[in-house]
């Protein structure tokens, strides 16, 4: 089974929140629920040193590497930085190394996430992708 693209997997993304319309309550209600579905890391990964610097909220990341590319587990203490990771997970994971690192992950601008997140959250949201393609690059 191949695996979609990043760029395939973000039009999926934009087409969901599209859906919305200009509704933030139901996009925010939306981003919650992603979060609910996320590959949870495993407990023994909950470490300190997995913990992305940048977020306000805490938040742990695990980077794995397999034959369909890098494998990202994540969780969050906070609702809605968990749906944001969630949403970087599943276009991140199971991609080439140099895709990641190369993505410019345009469905965060698409739709509308960072201007409705506060500075302090889109920051956040900012270390989240630079830890990650950091992970890839370290599968070069």
């Amino acid at each position: 089974m191949a695996t979609m693209g990043i760029e395939e997997i973000e039009k999926e993304i934009i087409e969901e929140f599209d859906f919305f319309g200009d509704d933030w309550e139901s996009k925010y209600e939306h981003l919650i629920e992603l979060g609910k579905s996320l590959p949870l890391i495993a407990a023994a990964d909950k470490t300190d040193d997995k913990i992305i610097q940048g977020c306000q909220s805490r938040v742990w990341l695990n980077a794995d590497f397999d034959d369909n590319g890098m494998v990202y587990t994540a969780d969050s203490d906070a609702i809605i930085t968990k749906g944001m990771i969630a949403l970087l997970v599943r276009v991140l994971s199971h991609q080439n190394p140099t895709d990641i690192i190369r993505a410019n992950l345009s469905f965060i601008d698409k739709i509308g996430l960072k201007e409705h997140l506060s500075p302090t959250r889109a920051n956040g949201l900012l270390s989240m992708v630079n830890q990650m393609k950091k992970e890839a690059l370290k599968r070069l």
